[in-house]
Protein backbone atom coordinates (compact mmCIF):
# COMPACT_ATOMS: atom_id res chain seq x y z
CA UNK A 1 0.00 0.00 0.00
CA UNK A 2 1.06 3.61 -0.53
CA UNK A 3 2.63 5.12 2.62
CA UNK A 4 0.78 8.00 4.26
CA UNK A 5 2.45 11.34 4.90
CA UNK A 6 2.97 10.38 8.54
CA UNK A 7 4.61 7.11 7.53
CA UNK A 8 6.89 8.86 5.05
CA UNK A 9 8.02 11.37 7.67
CA UNK A 10 8.63 8.59 10.18
CA UNK A 11 10.50 6.36 7.75
CA UNK A 12 12.69 9.21 6.52
CA UNK A 13 13.42 10.48 10.01
CA UNK A 14 13.95 7.11 11.72
CA UNK A 15 15.35 5.06 8.85
CA UNK A 16 12.82 2.25 9.19
CA UNK A 17 10.02 0.79 7.09
CA UNK A 18 6.61 1.14 8.70
CA UNK A 19 3.43 -0.51 7.47
CA UNK A 20 1.23 1.93 9.43
CA UNK A 21 1.60 4.66 12.00
CA UNK A 22 -0.10 7.47 13.88
CA UNK A 23 0.55 9.84 16.75
CA UNK A 24 -0.90 8.46 19.98
CA UNK A 25 -1.30 9.41 23.61
CA UNK A 26 -2.09 7.55 26.82
CA UNK A 27 -4.32 8.39 29.76
CA UNK A 28 -3.13 9.41 33.21
CA UNK A 29 -0.92 6.77 34.78
CA UNK A 30 -2.35 5.74 38.17
CA UNK A 31 -0.11 5.81 41.24
CA UNK A 32 1.59 2.41 41.60
CA UNK A 33 2.03 0.73 45.00
CA UNK A 34 5.09 2.01 46.85
CA UNK A 35 7.00 -1.27 46.53
CA UNK A 36 6.39 -1.42 42.77
CA UNK A 37 7.49 2.17 42.32
CA UNK A 38 10.64 1.64 44.37
CA UNK A 39 11.53 -1.60 42.57
CA UNK A 40 11.26 0.26 39.24
CA UNK A 41 13.64 2.97 40.45
CA UNK A 42 10.96 5.62 41.11
CA UNK A 43 10.37 6.42 37.43
CA UNK A 44 8.62 9.49 36.09
CA UNK A 45 4.85 8.99 35.82
CA UNK A 46 3.80 12.23 34.11
CA UNK A 47 4.86 14.04 30.94
CA UNK A 48 6.95 17.18 31.26
CA UNK A 49 5.19 20.49 31.57
CA UNK A 50 4.68 22.69 28.55
CA UNK A 51 7.81 24.59 27.45
CA UNK A 52 7.87 28.28 28.57
CA UNK A 53 6.93 29.59 25.12
CA UNK A 54 3.82 27.42 25.06
CA UNK A 55 2.87 28.60 28.54
CA UNK A 56 3.19 32.21 27.38
CA UNK A 57 0.91 31.41 24.46
CA UNK A 58 -1.63 29.88 26.84
CA UNK A 59 -1.59 32.99 29.04
CA UNK A 60 -1.97 35.32 26.05
CA UNK A 61 -4.88 33.24 24.80
CA UNK A 62 -6.73 33.27 28.14
CA UNK A 63 -8.67 36.54 27.43
CA UNK A 64 -10.25 34.88 24.39
CA UNK A 65 -11.67 31.95 26.38
CA UNK A 66 -15.01 33.72 27.17
CA UNK A 67 -15.43 34.48 23.45
CA UNK A 68 -14.74 30.85 22.55
CA UNK A 69 -17.28 29.70 25.15
CA UNK A 70 -19.87 32.07 23.68
CA UNK A 71 -19.19 30.76 20.18
CA UNK A 72 -19.60 27.19 21.46
CA UNK A 73 -22.96 28.07 23.03
CA UNK A 74 -24.12 29.69 19.80
CA UNK A 75 -22.99 26.64 17.84
CA UNK A 76 -24.89 24.35 20.22
CA UNK A 77 -28.02 26.47 19.86
CA UNK A 78 -27.71 26.40 16.07
CA UNK A 79 -27.32 22.63 16.17
CA UNK A 80 -30.45 22.32 18.35
CA UNK A 81 -32.46 24.39 15.85
CA UNK A 82 -31.21 22.27 12.95
CA UNK A 83 -32.20 19.10 14.78
CA UNK A 84 -35.72 20.40 15.33
CA UNK A 85 -36.02 20.92 11.57
CA UNK A 86 -34.56 17.53 10.62
CA UNK A 87 -36.52 15.24 8.34
CA UNK A 88 -37.69 11.89 9.70
CA UNK A 89 -34.85 10.05 7.95
CA UNK A 90 -32.27 12.36 9.52
CA UNK A 91 -33.82 11.89 12.95
CA UNK A 92 -33.63 8.12 12.56
CA UNK A 93 -29.98 8.37 11.51
CA UNK A 94 -29.21 10.51 14.55
CA UNK A 95 -30.98 8.06 16.88
CA UNK A 96 -29.04 5.18 15.33
CA UNK A 97 -25.78 7.07 15.87
CA UNK A 98 -26.67 7.82 19.49
CA UNK A 99 -27.56 4.17 20.07
CA UNK A 100 -24.25 3.08 18.57
CA UNK A 101 -22.41 5.51 20.86
CA UNK A 102 -24.22 4.07 23.88
CA UNK A 103 -23.24 0.52 22.88
CA UNK A 104 -19.65 1.67 22.32
CA UNK A 105 -19.46 3.31 25.75
CA UNK A 106 -20.98 0.21 27.36
CA UNK A 107 -18.41 -2.01 25.61
CA UNK A 108 -15.57 0.24 26.80
CA UNK A 109 -16.80 0.02 30.39
CA UNK A 110 -17.42 -3.74 30.18
CA UNK A 111 -13.84 -4.39 29.04
CA UNK A 112 -12.36 -1.87 31.54
CA UNK A 113 -10.96 0.09 28.61
CA UNK A 114 -11.62 3.37 30.37
CA UNK A 115 -8.37 2.57 32.20
CA UNK A 116 -4.88 3.12 30.77
CA UNK A 117 -3.86 -0.52 31.36
CA UNK A 118 -5.14 -3.80 32.76
CA UNK A 119 -4.13 -2.94 36.31
CA UNK A 120 -1.46 -5.58 36.90
CA UNK A 121 1.77 -3.72 37.69
CA UNK A 122 3.75 -6.96 37.57
CA UNK A 123 2.54 -7.81 34.06
CA UNK A 124 4.46 -6.84 30.95
CA UNK A 125 2.14 -3.93 30.18
CA UNK A 126 2.41 -2.54 33.72
CA UNK A 127 6.20 -2.80 33.66
CA UNK A 128 6.36 -1.11 30.24
CA UNK A 129 4.01 1.65 31.46
CA UNK A 130 6.34 2.36 34.38
CA UNK A 131 9.08 3.22 31.87
CA UNK A 132 6.84 5.23 29.51
CA UNK A 133 8.02 8.72 30.47
CA UNK A 134 11.55 7.54 31.23
CA UNK A 135 11.85 6.87 27.48
CA UNK A 136 10.65 10.39 26.66
CA UNK A 137 8.99 13.20 28.61
CA UNK A 138 6.91 14.16 25.55
CA UNK A 139 3.17 13.57 26.00
CA UNK A 140 2.71 11.79 22.65
CA UNK A 141 4.22 8.85 20.80
CA UNK A 142 4.36 8.02 17.12
CA UNK A 143 3.31 4.37 17.20
CA UNK A 144 4.52 2.46 14.16
CA UNK A 145 3.63 -1.04 13.05
CA UNK A 146 6.55 -2.79 11.38
CA UNK A 147 7.16 -6.37 10.31
CA UNK A 148 9.46 -6.82 13.30
CA UNK A 149 6.99 -5.46 15.85
CA UNK A 150 5.93 -2.14 17.34
CA UNK A 151 8.17 0.93 17.31
CA UNK A 152 7.52 4.00 19.45
CA UNK A 153 9.10 7.33 18.54
CA UNK A 154 9.00 10.74 20.18
CA UNK A 155 11.13 13.79 20.91
CA UNK A 156 13.37 12.97 23.89
CA UNK A 157 11.87 15.96 25.74
CA UNK A 158 8.45 17.58 25.48
CA UNK A 159 8.06 20.14 22.73
CA UNK A 160 5.17 22.34 21.68
CA UNK A 161 5.99 22.33 17.94
CA UNK A 162 8.22 20.37 15.59
CA UNK A 163 7.60 16.94 17.08
CA UNK A 164 8.26 15.21 13.74
CA UNK A 165 11.63 16.91 13.26
CA UNK A 166 12.80 16.02 16.77
CA UNK A 167 11.46 12.50 17.15
CA UNK A 168 13.68 9.48 17.58
CA UNK A 169 13.04 5.85 18.47
CA UNK A 170 12.36 5.62 22.20
CA UNK A 171 11.18 1.99 22.46
CA UNK A 172 10.86 -1.20 20.42
CA UNK A 173 8.53 -4.10 21.22
CA UNK A 174 9.27 -7.23 19.17
CA UNK A 175 6.35 -9.03 17.52
CA UNK A 176 7.14 -12.02 19.73
CA UNK A 177 6.29 -9.93 22.80
CA UNK A 178 3.24 -7.85 21.83
CA UNK A 179 0.80 -6.95 19.06
CA UNK A 180 -1.50 -4.06 18.25
CA UNK A 181 -5.19 -4.89 18.70
CA UNK A 182 -8.47 -3.14 17.95
CA UNK A 183 -10.50 -4.35 20.96
CA UNK A 184 -13.76 -3.97 19.02
CA UNK A 185 -12.56 -5.62 15.79
CA UNK A 186 -13.79 -2.64 13.80
CA UNK A 187 -17.36 -2.72 15.16
CA UNK A 188 -17.04 0.83 16.52
CA UNK A 189 -15.22 3.82 15.08
CA UNK A 190 -12.94 4.80 17.95
CA UNK A 191 -9.44 6.10 18.65
CA UNK A 192 -8.69 3.16 20.97
CA UNK A 193 -5.99 0.59 20.29
CA UNK A 194 -4.33 -1.87 22.65
CA UNK A 195 -0.74 -2.93 22.85
CA UNK A 196 -1.45 -6.48 24.00
CA UNK A 197 1.45 -8.40 25.46
CA UNK A 198 1.90 -12.17 25.27
CA UNK A 199 1.14 -12.59 28.98
CA UNK A 200 -2.35 -11.18 28.35
CA UNK A 201 -1.68 -7.75 29.86
CA UNK A 202 -2.54 -4.69 27.80
CA UNK A 203 -1.87 -0.96 27.49
CA UNK A 204 -4.37 1.42 25.89
CA UNK A 205 -3.20 4.06 23.42
CA UNK A 206 -5.46 6.59 21.68
CA UNK A 207 -4.76 7.67 18.12
CA UNK A 208 -5.19 11.24 16.93
CA UNK A 209 -7.64 10.10 14.25
CA UNK A 210 -10.75 7.96 14.60
CA UNK A 211 -10.26 4.62 12.84
CA UNK A 212 -6.73 5.65 11.99
CA UNK A 213 -4.22 4.16 9.60
CA UNK A 214 -3.11 1.94 12.49
CA UNK A 215 -6.67 0.67 13.01
CA UNK A 216 -7.01 -0.22 9.36
CA UNK A 217 -3.66 -2.00 9.41
CA UNK A 218 -4.69 -4.05 12.45
CA UNK A 219 -8.01 -5.00 10.88
CA UNK A 220 -6.24 -6.24 7.75
CA UNK A 221 -4.16 -8.71 9.76
CA UNK A 222 -5.29 -12.37 9.94
CA UNK A 223 -6.89 -13.51 13.17
CA UNK A 224 -4.58 -15.52 15.48
CA UNK A 225 -6.60 -18.69 14.97
CA UNK A 226 -6.63 -18.49 11.15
Amino acid sequence: MTPTDKQRVAMDRLGIHAEAGDWCWIGKIPQPPADVLQAAGNPRLRPARLPPLSMIGTVLGAPFIPLLMLLQLLSAAEEAVKRSLDRQEEKEQRRAKEEMEKRRDAAIAQQDLDNVFDGNWHGNAGQFLLRWYSHSTHHERMVLATREGIVLAAPPRRVSVGREKRMEIVARIPASEATLVDPFSGEFETSILLIRFRDGSWLRVDTEELRSDLHMHVLRQPLPDS
